[in-house]
């Protein structure tokens, strides 16, 4: 049995959400974790700062059923009060199903997170796949962002532009953030009715697998490019270039 609890502080909102989306993850899919050699996580993280000694984080990878690769980072670093937990689904390259993706996070005394479902094709150009894929979750995105406590995070242009218009990315009240597991869970659910009935042709409208697969690669090297997300150059000072550089080799998944 996998522990998804592994290295986890149960006091911790962010964590306690994670884990359980990652459980269901695990149940549902029937997925199994990739570990290091010595069986322990795939990348123990070690920290790169002064003022704090040993491992703070491990990144875990996960595979089976009908998805190419998850890839979660978790960071706990008391010292600078950061406790954050990045989980990234992804289906294969040539598919046309999303992927899933949920950040949790408390930096301070301040919570975060961002839940999204990453779409596989234009949006502006696929009106068919946009109605098919991402309507359905319109009701859970109007609950979401109706919960009193939540405002917008700081995100530039661009990465709104990489993701989905149903993305949500917000700064939460501790009581909002409490109160958010259910809207993932909506999106998480929506996402595996998709996983099981795939998406129709008619929503293709005639894209093929190798124009799925040239546009996904594309677009997750633009999602975790440095330049783009800042947030790359605050870890790498945190744990190291060399961790950095294999975490995001498995989130853009060039060896697909």
């Amino acid at each position: 049995m996998i522990d998804i609890q592994q290295g986890l502080s149960t006091d911790s909102l962010p964590a306690r959400l994670y884990a359980s989306t990652l459980q269901r993850l695990v149940d549902t899919l029937g997925l199994q974790e990739v570990c290091a050699a010595d069986g322990g996580p795939y990348l123990p993280l070690v920290s790169q700062l002064p003022m704090v000694q040993g491992e703070v984080g491990m990144v875990r990878v996960f595979s089976g059923g009908p998805l190419f690769r998850v890839v979660t980072c978790s960071l706990a670093v008391a010292p600078i009060q950061l406790d954050s937990h990045m989980l990234f689904a992804f289906t294969p390259g040539r598919s046309a199903v999303p992927h899933f993706t949920l950040d949790s996070v408390k930096a301070g005394e301040h919570f975060a997170f961002h839940l999204d479902l990453i779409p596989r094709l234009d949006l502006g150009a696929n009106l068919a796949y946009m109605d098919e894929v991402f309507s359905p979750l319109t009701p859970a995105y109007e609950a979401g962002i109706a919960i009193e406590g939540l405002s917008k995070a700081h995100l530039s242009p661009r990465q709104y532009a990489i993701m989905s218009p149903w993305m949500l990315a917000n700064r939460a009240s501790e009581d909002a953030f409490a109160r958010i597991e259910a809207t993932v869970l909506a999106y998480q659910q929506h996402w595996f009715s998709l996983l099981q009935k795939g998406v129709s042709a008619a929503a293709l409208d005639g894209a093929t697998a190798a124009q799925l697969a040239e546009r996904n690669l594309r677009n997750k090297r633009i999602i975790f490019d440095p330049d783009v997300d800042p947030v790359w150059q605050r870890i790498t000072a945190m744990i190291g270039a060399d961790a950095v550089a294999t975490q995001r080799a498995l989130l853009t998944g060039e060896d697909e």
